[in-house]
């Protein structure tokens, strides 16, 4: 099963350290029963862009807790796809989240398939991102549009090969 994990840079460098993502558990985002329910007219393709676009959501909360932690985190967001046993992964999905799964151990980099990584044009609203998220989590209308504004960035796509030149 093809699964999306929300990652940083900072985080994606210890997994390159380590050679895997962890420590389990995971959370992670794929095509999961609720998901194609939901959105049944969708093909595999459109399904598994659901599940990576809730995955770099999910990267936006792991940028802004990794900076209260004082991690120096660039403003990109950062998924890891990575193909693990169906048996590794249980759904636990909710209304927000129909993509979201766990998984029960880390993920060996060698199952990683690609990685996708904001270009630089998107720093400036992902910065903008991650200061409006706790307004956005009061209910502030204009806050939710600042955090939705990211969303209007497109991932880049990177060959694991690659991984070295994104976080050098």
């Amino acid at each position: 099963m093809r699964v999306y994990l929300p990652c940083t840079l900072p985080a994606l460098a210890r997994a390159v350290e380590a050679g895997l993502l962890g420590p389990a558990p995971l959370t992670g985002y794929a095509v999961t029963p609720a998901l194609t329910e939901w959105y049944a007219s969708g093909d595999t393709e459109e399904l598994e862009y659901v599940a990576l676009t809730e995955a770099a959501r999910a990267s936006l909360r792991m940028l802004a807790a990794d900076r209260a932690d004082g991690v120096e985190a660039p403003p990109r967001r950062v998924v890891v796809a990575a193909d693990v046993p169906d048996r590794a992964v249980s759904a636990v999905a909710d209304l927000d989240e129909r993509a979201r799964v766990r998984l029960a151990d880390p993920v060996a980099l060698a199952k990683v398939a690609s990685v996708h990584v904001d270009d630089l044009d998107a720093v400036a609203d992902v910065e903008a991102a991650v200061a409006a998220l706790p307004a956005a989590d009061g209910g502030d209308d204009d806050a939710r549009f600042t955090v939705d504004g990211a969303e209007a960035h497109e991932l880049m796509w990177y060959a694991t090969q690659e991984i070295p030149d994104l976080l050098a």
